[in-house]
C-alpha cells in the first residue's frame, strides 16, 4: 500500500475527516491504512492483545485509550502478534513502549508517547464501537489512513 495523506485529502476532500495531529510514528511502516477496527481501553490493554491476536486481513486497530500518558497499551509482544496475524496498523490514543523493537516490525504504529510501564490487565475494554478523540470518530468498518503528515478517516475506501 503506497500512498501519501496530502494526497489523499487533495484527491477526495469531500470524503476526508482529519484528525488533529498528536500522533507520534513508532512503527517500521511509516505508512498504513485500512478498515478501522475499535477498542476502548483505559490503561488496560487486555482487549488489544485479544483483537491483535486474531486475523487481521490488513485492517488497523484504532485504541481509545482516554489520552492517558501512564501506562503503555502496546508493546514489541503484542505488535508481534500483529505482524503475525496480518494487522496492518494500530493508532493508540495513549502511550507504546518497547518503541525500537517496534521501529524494526512491518507494521504502522502510531501513539501519543511512549513509556515504559505496562498496563495491568483486568479484561476490561469495549470493541466495535465509534470511538472519538482528536476532533473526529472512527468508526468500526469505515476507514483510516496514516503516514508522516498526520492520520485521516474515510467513509469508504480511497485506495
Amino acid at each position: 500500500m503506497s500512498f501519501v495523506t496530502c494526497d489523499l485529502c487533495d484527491d477526495h476532500p469531500e470524503l476526508v475527516r482529519v484528525c488533529e495531529p498528536m500522533f507520534v510514528n513508532f512503527g517500521g511502516r511509516s505508512a498504513f491504512g485500512g478498515q478501522i477496527v475499535t477498542v476502548k481501553c483505559f490503561e488496560d490493554n487486555s482487549r488489544v492483545k485479544e483483537l491483535l491476536a486474531t486475523p487481521g486481513e490488513g485492517r488497523v486497530l484504532v485504541v481509545d485509550g482516554g489520552g492517558s500518558l501512564r501506562c503503555a497499551l502496546l508493546g514489541d509482544l503484542i505488535g508481534e502478534s500483529a505482524v503475525k496475524q496480518g494487522w496492518s496498523g494500530v493508532i493508540v490514543y495513549g502511550c507504546v513502549r518497547d518503541v525500537d523493537a517496534l521501529g524494526e516490525l512491518d507494521l504502522g504504529v502510531q501513539a501519543l508517547a511512549s513509556i515504559p510501564l505496562k498496563s495491568v490487565r483486568k479484561g476490561v475494554g469495549e470493541v466495535d464501537l465509534p470511538v472519538t478523540f482528536g476532533g473526529i470518530t472512527f468508526t468500526p468498518g469505515e476507514y483510516v489512513y496514516a503516514d508522516n503528515n498526520g492520520v485521516i478517516v474515510a467513509s469508504k475506501a480511497l485506495i
